[in-house]
């Protein structure tokens, strides 16, 4: 589904343009953070480690390079779900025109359901503390000797996936009706299409520019997905 919302670059690309903007905006405030992270990391794994300063150099630096790697493994986790929060918040004019494009595409433009700035506020601010959440796992198994720094990853990335799909596809589900506890049964009974989506977004965030590019193509995927979950037969594809 991510790959044939990347397929709207082609068919509506102003669209999809002008999803940029949101997304370009909040990406250069968080990377200000990381940036930020960045320089005082060294003096704050110190910091965090003053037990370490009588012990022998090499065990010091491999404690606070592992607390320093789970440190920036629960920061990229919270910086992924920061940048999908507050970029539907703020574009939400925009990525709702892409939505209803993909929805008229495929016949649906009758859909009248608006979601409005609050509600998009109070998905903002859940999408946050869920994101604290899985942060504060992803910095705890940071910690686990030779291996926490793999799973660390690893679990981080399946359970920010699968959180950035569930809000993405909240739009299209909700304009049909669904309430939360709908949407949320619907999602568990397709886990694999909806966590594969969510992975694999999740991994285009991760590469450098690559949340800027794929939050438009991942909005109009989303909702590809949402018609696929609600749909058994495969999604139409259009030109």
């Amino acid at each position: 589904m991510l790959a044939r919302g990347f397929a709207y670059w082609r068919r509506r690309p102003g669209l999809m343009l002008l999803g940029l903007v949101p997304a370009v905006i909040v990406a250069l405030v968080l990377l200000g953070g990381l940036i930020t992270l960045a320089a005082f990391l060294p003096g704050l794994t110190d910091a965090l480690t003053p037990f370490a300063d009588g012990w022998p150099s090499v065990w010091a630096t491999v404690i606070r390079i592992t607390i320093g790697t789970a440190l920036v493994g629960a920061a990229l986790v919270l910086v992924a779900i920061s940048f999908t929060a507050l970029t539907l918040l703020i574009g939400e004019p925009f990525y709702e025109r892409t939505w209803r494009a993909v929805e008229a595409d495929h016949g649906d433009d009758r859909l009248d359901a608006a979601y409005g700035f609050w509600r998009s506020v109070g998905d903002a601010l859940s999408l946050f503390g869920r994101g604290i959440l899985i942060a504060l796992l992803a910095l705890v198994l940071g910690f686990i000797p030779v291996v926490g720094g793999v799973v660390s990853a690893v679990v981080g990335v399946t359970l920010t996936g699968w959180v950035v799909a569930d809000e993405l596809s909240s739009r299209a589900l909700s304009a049909r009706g669904l309430d939360a506890t709908a949407r949320r049964a619907l999602r568990r009974g397709h886990r694999a299409r909806v966590l594969g989506f969510g992975v694999a977004t999740q991994l285009c965030f991760l590469v450098p520019l690559g949340a800027v590019a794929s939050m438009p193509a991942a909005v109009a995927g989303s909702t590809l997905l949402a018609r696929s979950l609600l749909d058994p037969s495969p999604v139409r594809e259009t030109q």
